[in-house]
């Protein structure tokens, strides 16, 4: 006999073992179409089997796993209702086939089993398209690796595979698991719930504890992708070790549960994640109670979230915070019923059939386990049985599709395992106000809850205290945890203490949760929203002090009204408004007299129009700055006092040409006569001051601007342009050219005839006016307060009046009391005497 031939010897001496075995009426029901279920009865809780051993492994010698048990009654309690209950299929009796799969160890025989056709054979073909299997679908298992394992047989047929608890995001691809559905959400819902749950009480310092197997690997990757989104750091990354399938634990793994316990100790991280199979922790929490650590939040996967062997261990309840997320708990009318009732009715032992030593569906202690665990499995409630009770309704509404049932007929038509798969992907319907359909993934969105562990007999063992919902992605009706802490508080796991308002954070090490906190400094604020890392500049207008949150406006400081030396500049520029006034009336009133003649006739009245216009400007140095009043200062007020200057440098000029240059030039001195020099002279000077403001307008800015004092940042001083002292320069520079020119020319006629020496009152205007703009450019150059703008106003209104009253006031006093003098005689004789003087 050859080796291929014995293969199939031996695989037809099993399957007829299985067959025989399903005769177990706690494993099988016959039907016109049966289900396979795969469930963890068995399990080495000391550690996972190696398969290094061509031996069928024999699970009824080892322990009894209560959850699989308890996992298995729902599909039974499924189908009989479907069978005796529900007009679903009519006419149509649905059986089921239950295979113990011991956790990991026994995934292949059943498969090959429910493959197989009537006549216990797999036959080789080119096409299964025609090809009709034992079972129609296959309910479970419900761990991620026994999952796959099954999968990649059952895909090859297409023959649906609904698993009810395992999550790896690895059976969402379509491409490898065509066949795999879920009736639970995926892994990465299981882990957003996870990460909000941390953050939802503020934990961004953890330890995350992970199996080294493909689930713990797996899961700790996309942990860490979840993690890195919201900013929460793992303190301490350890895999734990895989245990031995031998009873007793081995030194090394001792030393290495031992070192990460300790990890544990001295770690400041309070809250830890454990992404691991439930058999894998029963060493490591037996060494965590060894060393008495306690104060641990401790996050269970889904894996052992509901674990009952691990939740019998009571000592836990002194280690910490037990927290988990599991599937929502759905109550099943007349579950528990049918539970207690299968308990009382089971045929005793003594009666039972003996099977074979190698028989996966023998498990004399499984109602035994039950019965024991009868109390904690009413208390808790349907978790996960709720997700076998909708796989199971989930086939039989596909079925009722595909046989076109109506309310009392089916037609029993061979049914193909590719044929209800799609129709599988399309049911839709209510089962216990629970909506049932599957999405292109082929996930199941039932919602999640997250519990905490409680050893209270008298109360549920795993109490919901927050649900999440996968539509919404947000974890919602968070209720009060009972935290095992000396006050009954939230345990806190930070790396560092959370920064006081107006703090910025800066990172210490390698972990954004490790930081320092430093004050922002004055004229900055902490926008968290923004930037936790980083304080905020103020706005230009406004400032804060050190360690605030939020700006305040700046005070905004000008001229004002009210205040006492404004008051005063205001009133000195209404005098001299009055003055000029009056003035312009004595010199109209006088205006053919030798003294307006002498002081420039008609030339006077442009002089004092301007003076008038430039007080009329004063009022727009009080007050906010607006572009009417700034540009009323910028070049109104410059053109005028332009003006003036230009006419009393042109005036003495005049007289110092007449008395000194007339005779030697005399065709000059007709030129500048005939074509009216002096008038041609200040249009000229005119024209070019208008040309000088608009380009200074056009270049830089004329409208209001704010800007800090440097005295006190608190405050911002209103300005007609960001650079006004450049701008006052530039306006007044052909002005301090003209005043040089005036001071010149006045020099030159001290010796004139007293009646037109006007050398001193030039001189005068001339001095004060230079040294007095010179002044004010220096100051604005060295401070920028609001002071500057007072003394521009000062300077200006004594300008102003250094005019009226330097260069009009004599005359005006000669006119009015000393009226001899103000006639052509006395004016006459005066230049005979200048001209015999120099005779």
């Amino acid at each position: 006999m050859g080796p291929q031939a014995g293969v199939v010897c031996s695989l037809f001496f099993l399957l007829q073992a299985l067959a025989v075995l399903a005769e177990n009426p706690d494993f099988s029901l016959a039907g016109d179409y049966l289900l396979g279920g795969l469930f963890t009865l068995h399990a080495n809780v000391k550690g996972t089997v190696h398969l290094n051993f061509l031996q069928v492994p024999k699970c009824n010698e080892q322990q009894v796993k209560a959850l699989g048990c308890k996992l298995m009654l729902p599909m039974h309690f499924a189908v009989e209702e479907i069978n005796n209950h529900s007009s679903l299929l009519p006419g149509v009796r649905l059986g089921y086939e239950m295979v113990d799969i011991c956790y990991v160890s026994n995934n292949i025989q059943p498969v090959l089993y429910f493959l197989a056709q009537e006549d216990y054979f797999l036959p080789i073909q080119e096409d299964y398209s025609h090809y009709v299997p034992r079972v129609v679908a296959v309910i479970g298992p419900e761990n991620s690796e026994a999952t796959m394992t099954v999968a990649h047989f059952l895909s090859l047929f297409l023959l649906p595979q609904i698993t009810f608890s395992a999550i790896s995001d690895d059976l969402r691809d379509k491409q490898r698991f065509p066949a795999v559905l879920r009736t639970v959400p995926g892994a990465h819902h299981h882990l957003e719930a996870m990460v909000q749950l941390l953050l939802r009480f503020r934990w961004n310092w953890i330890v995350v504890l992970v199996s080294g197997d493909d689930y713990g690997r797996g899961n700790s990757q996309l942990l860490s992708e979840h993690l890195a989104r919201h900013d929460i750091c793992v303190a301490l990354h350890e895999v734990l070790p895989t245990p031995q399938p031998s009873q007793v634990v081995t030194p090394q793994e001792r030393r290495r549960l031992e070192a990460i316990v300790d990890k544990l100790r001295h770690s400041s991280a309070r809250v830890v994640v454990v992404f691991s199979p439930d058999l894998v922790l029963h060493h490591f929490f037996r060494q965590v109670l060894r060393q008495n650590l306690t104060g641990i939040v401790w996050i269970a996967s889904e894996s052992w979230a509901i674990d009952l062997a691990l939740h019998n261990l009571t000592e836990l309840s002194h280690t910490g915070t037990f927290l988990g997320v599991t599937t929502e708990s759905v109550s099943i009318p007349g579950f528990s019923e049918f539970r207690v009732r299968r308990a009382q009715a089971r045929t005793p032992a003594s009666n039972r059939p003996s099977w074979s030593a190698t028989c996966n569906q023998e498990c004399d202690a499984c109602l035994d386990a039950l019965e024991s665990f009868n109390t904690i499995l009413t208390l808790s409630g349907e978790r996960v049985a709720y997700s076998v009770y909708s796989a199971v309704y989930a086939v039989a509404h596909a079925l009722h599709s595909l046989l076109g049932c109506s309310q009392t007929h089916c037609s029993k038509e061979v049914v193909y395992p590719w044929q209800l798969l799609q129709e599988i992907r399309k049911v839709n319907f209510t089962l216990l106000d629970h909506h049932i359909f599957f999405d292109d993934q082929g996930d199941l969105p039932m919602p999640l809850e997250v519990i905490q562990w409680h050893w209270n007999r008298s109360q549920n063992p795993f109490q919901t205290i927050a649900s999440y919902h996968p539509e919404q992605r947000q974890l919602k009706d968070v209720r009060r945890v009972s935290w095992h802490t000396p006050d009954g508080t939230v345990p806190v796991s930070t790396c560092s203490k959370d920064c006081q308002p107006g703090q910025k954070k800066k990172s210490v090490g390698i972990h954004p949760c490790c930081f320092e906190c430093l004050d922002c400094p004055p004229g900055t604020f902490l926008n968290k929203t923004a930037d936790e890392f980083d304080c905020q500049p103020c706005p230009s207008n406004e400032w804060s002090h050190r360690r605030d949150t939020s700006c305040f406006k700046r005070r905004l400081i000008f001229l004002q009204w009210h205040n006492a030396l404004t008051i005063f500049v205001v009133l000195l520029a209404a005098l001299g408004f009055l003055g000029t006034l009056a003035t312009l009336a004595i010199f109209w009133r006088h205006l053919q007299t030798p003294m307006v003649r002498s002081a420039g006739g008609p030339m006077c009245f442009l002089i004092l129009t301007s003076l008038l216009v430039a007080y009329l400007m004063v009022p727009a140095y009080v007050g906010p700055p607006t572009p009417v009043t700034c540009l009323c200062r910028q070049t109104f007020f410059t053109l005028c006092f332009t003006i003036c200057i230009s006419c009393i440098a042109v005036r003495s000029f005049q007289i110092v040409y007449v008395f000194k240059m007339a005779r030697r030039l005399p065709r000059a001195y007709g030129y500048w006569v005939r074509y009216h020099g002096p008038y041609v002279f200040v249009a000229a000077i005119t024209v070019l001051k208008v040309a000088m403001v608009t380009t200074n307008q056009v270049i830089t800015a004329t409208g209001p601007t704010a800007r800090a004092d440097p005295g006190d940042p608190k405050i911002m001083i209103l300005s007609c342009n960001p650079d006004y002292s450049k701008g006052l320069l530039v306006n007044t520079s052909l002005d301090l050219l003209l005043s040089v020119v005036g001071f010149s020319f006045a020099y030159m006629g001290k010796e004139l005839p007293t009646n037109y020496n006007e050398a001193k009152f030039i001189t005068f205007c001339m001095t004060f006016y230079f040294t007095s703009s010179v002044s004010l450019c220096t100051f604005m150059s060295v401070y920028e307060g609001v002071l500057v703008t007072f003394l521009d106003l000062l300077v200006t209104v004594l300008n102003l009046l250094g005019i009226s009253l330097g260069y009009f006031g004599p005359k005006c006093y000669l006119i009015l009391f000393h009226p001899e003098r103000n006639t052509p005689a006395y004016f006459s004789s005066a230049i005979q005497g200048y001209t015999m003087g120099r005779d």
